[in-house]
This record gives C-alpha cells, structure tokens and sequence, in this order.
C-alpha cells in the first residue's frame, strides 16, 4: 500500500517526462550505438567508408559538446521556459535524424551531429530539471531511481531495432529516430505542464554571465577539478563500449560461433538477436552492458550502499578495467557475455557515486551549483576516447591498416578507400594477392599483428585513474580529515 502511494505521489508531469526521456535515448542510442560502424563501414553496404581518425574526431568532438552544453542551455530553458525549450529541442532532434540519413561527406555529416547534438543539450538539463521539480524529498530517491531505469530501458530498446534495420537499409535508422522523437511532440502537448510556475525573467546574457561566473567559482576549488580530470580517464575507458568494440567484434570477431551456441540452447532467441546470415550483430553484444544495468543496478547499488563513495569508485574502477581488458583480449564472441558484465558491474559501482560524491564534497548551499559541473568528467571523457579510438587503434588493431601495412611489406600496393574503390573492393583484392579467405586472412593478421593488445592502452587508462584516485582519497581527503581532528 506504501509503495502506491508513493507512486501515487509523482504528478503526470514526472512519467510525462521520464517517457520523453525513454523515446529520445531510444532515438539517440538507436544511432550511437551503431555509429562507429556506419562511419567507417564500407560504402558499398550503405555505409559512410571514413577513416578510425575521422571516426574518433567526429563522435569525440561533437559529443564533447553536446555534455557541455546543457551548463549554457540550462540557463536558457530557466529564462523562457521548459516547453518553449523543449518544443524547439525536439524539432532539432527529428530533423537532424531524418537530416543524417542523406549526409554523405565527412563535414556534411560533421555538422548534421553538431546541429543534433545542439537538439540534445538543450534536453537533457530540462528532463532532470523536471524529475527534481516533480519529486519531493520524501519521493526524491526513488524517481531519480525511475528515471535511471528509464534512461537504461530507452538505451537498450534503440540498437535492436536498429540491428534489424541495419540489415535492410542504414536510412531506416535515422528515419526511426527521427519518427520516435516526434511521438514526444504528442507527450509534450498534451501531458506536458510547466513544473515552474514562477519563471525566472532576467536577461539570458545576465543568466550567461552568471554561468561564467560560477564556471570560475567552481575551477577555483582544487578539490572538485582534481577529482573531475581524474573521472576523465574513467570515461575515456568506458566509452570504448561504444567508439571501438563495436569495429573491434565486426573486425576480428566471428560471431557464428556465439550464434550457433545460442541457438542449440534456445533457438527463438538465436532468431530475435542474429542476422539472416547466422552471425549477431555487434550492436546487440555490446548492448548487453544496457541490459546487465536494467537487471542488476539496484542490487549493486544496494551492495556499494555501505562503502564511501570513493571506495565504491576505486572498486568499481578496478572491475571496470578488467572487464574491458578482457573484451578485447580473445577472438572468441561468448567471451564477451562474462566481460560485459564484469564491466558492467564496474560501471554501475563507478558512475552513480560520481554524482554523489561531488554532492557531498559541495559547500553548504552550493550543492546545485556543483552538481552541474558533474558531467563535465564525461564531456572531457569523450575528447579523450576520440583521439584513442582514433589514431592509436587503427595503427595497433585497425584490420584495414594493419592488412595494408602487410601488403606494403610484400611490395604490395593498392589503391587507397575511396566512394570508387571501396573496403570490401580491398578486402577482396587483397584476399585474391594473398591467396587466401577471409578467415584465413584474419587469422593471419590476427597471430602477426596481435591487435588484441589494444586492451593494455583501455585498461591502463582505467587503472592509472584507479591509482589517482586511490591517492587523491589517501593523500588528499584522508589527511585533511586527520589534520581537521
């Protein structure tokens, strides 16, 4: 009866809000999580054919922006309004989709994401905004729990339809996101009320330049930016998921096996997650890590309750690191389903303290203020984890860069990619020079070039962030506690 109550207790505003969140992680997962894919597949299957550094520039750059953003573009749906915001946020989104699917050249697309993301910041402060406005500290918890699970539901939906979809047409993607965005029109319309009723009317430059000033404010606290350039490393680990292990699974990987495994042991399921060609999309694996955090974010939240937030980070850290080392240490796909969810439960130990900790490091009355520089961590995270996904893996574990290094050895030359000579144009040319398959051919790379050892640059990174903050705790936090006695 307790628990209906509370239920009860969230007005049509909160699940309006949470809904509009699932529908826009959706659309924007629905691309992200296979994006890395459709920037550097080859052109012949629909795909964009560009290089790992374009790649890693595009994704690291633009999303950079798009966490940095919401600290400007919170200020500005204060000054004129949630639904305004929200009505010109949605339109971006739905026409920079549909605007993605027909951008062909690297810089069309380039400014296509940077307009999408701009749609994106303006979102994403306005949705938290609304849960803390709808929830009181009696219902706090739980509906910022609610929209955890909302966030992961939406983030777990969007790369299986767009596995599926992938399969026909890669536009279908883009035309899909774009259509889910638009059903937030109708939640936005008609359920969608206005959480402040007072809204702020002083001058946006006025709000600007007050953003300006508590950006210096909180730069002044050693404190906070230390353990900020710290979690940078954490997220330049974590979003490999989404910048390399895709291209990584599709490259080195022969998801066959996997199929077949699954299929022997619960053949309806083989046919939900695999292609038509007996193989499962790496989309779909890495999209487990969504689908570890539905299931077992509560209970690993309850198990970290009882550790200070940093210990619970430092562990998390520790977990996170090997799980990635492992993701990328074997050939073998069922591997992954154990290296996921070791990540997975690094993850979910790691990234919910980082906002809880910077809560309770806040001075009195300025816990809001510091809250919103939370996420710069990740903004930075992802400027990091662009240049790594970029240059350093395709010159350690590119297949594609490491087949033409071969070739050149051999005094081999072929043409470079190019919309006339595409990648599977030079899989094949090579394959017929080298007189072997396409499994032989990665096989061979493979025991040659080792690029398996790729997993000691991404779990160096989380560990070195373990070591910095194990000593940002000891040397830092503990002794100022020990003098304050």
């Amino acid at each position: 009866m307790g628990k209906k109550n509370i239920f009860g207790q969230f007005p049509s505003t909160f699940w309006a809000a949470n809904v509009m969140e699932l529908f826009e992680r959706w659309a924007w997962y629905g691309i992200y999580m296979v994006l890395a894919l459709y920037l550097t597949g080859s052109t012949d299957t629909g795909a964009l054919g560009f290089s790992q550094e374009q790649k890693g520039s595009l994704m690291g750059t633009v999303t950079f922006l798009l966490y940095l953003l919401p600290i400007i573009t919170g200020a500005i749906a204060d000054r004129y309004g949630y639904k305004k915001v929200l009505t010109i946020a949605f339109t971006i989104l739905a026409t920079g989709y549909f605007s993605l699917a027909y951008a062909k050249s690297y810089w069309a697309f380039y400014a296509l994401f940077l307009y999408l993301s701009v749609g994106a910041a303006l979102f994403k402060p306005i949705v938290t905004a609304t849960v803390s406005h709808t929830t009181n500290e009696k219902t706090s918890s739980i509906g910022f729990g609610i929209f955890y699970m909302i966030v992961n539901i939406g983030a777990f939906l969007g790369p299986i339809f767009s596995s599926k979809l992938r399969a026909l047409d890669w536009k279908y993607i883009f035309f899909l996101s774009s259509l889910v965005i638009c059903i937030n029109f109708i939640l936005l319309i008609f359920f969608y009320k206005e959480p402040i009723v007072e809204k702020k009317h002083n001058p946006l430059m006025a709000s600007i330049k007050n953003i300006l000033k508590n950006t210096i404010e909180v730069l002044g606290d050693f404190k906070l930016i230390l353990f900020l350039l710290i979690m940078v490393g954490f997220w330049a680990m974590y979003l490999q998921l989404f910048y390399t292990l895709p291209i990584f699974i599709d490259q080195w990987m022969d998801t066959r096996i996997l199929y077949r495994a699954i299929e022997n042991f619960w053949p309806a399921l083989a046919y939900l997650a695999g292609t038509p060609h007996g193989t499962i999309a790496p989309e779909i694996l890495t999209n487990i890590d969504a689908f570890y955090i539905i299931i077992f974010q509560i209970l690993v939240s309850g198990l970290v309750s009882r550790f200070s937030p940093l210990r619970a980070m430092s562990q998390g850290m520790i977990m996170a690191s090997l799980g990635i080392a492992l993701m990328f240490i074997f050939q073998n796909p069922i591997y992954l389903i154990f290296s996921i969810l070791i990540f997975s439960l690094g993850e979910m130990a790691t990234s919910p303290k980082i906002q809880e900790y910077v809560g309770k490091i806040a001075p009195p009355h300025k816990t809001a203020l510091y809250m919103g520089y939370s996420y710069l961590p990740l903004a930075g995270g992802n400027i990091v984890a662009g240049v790594i996904s970029g240059s350093i893996f395709a010159n350690i574990a590119d297949k594609p860069t490491l087949l033409r290094h071969d070739l050149i050895s051999k005094g081999i030359t072929l043409p470079n990619i190019s919309p006339t000579y595409t990648l599977n144009n030079f899989y094949t040319e090579a394959s017929a020079l080298l007189h072997m398959d396409s499994s032989q051919i990665t096989s061979y790379l493979w025991n040659t070039y080792h690029p398996n050892h790729i997993w000691i640059v991404f779990s160096s990174i989380g560990f070195v962030s373990f070591l910095a903050l194990w000593a940002y705790d000891r040397f830092l936090i503990r002794r100022k506690k020990s003098l304050a006695k």
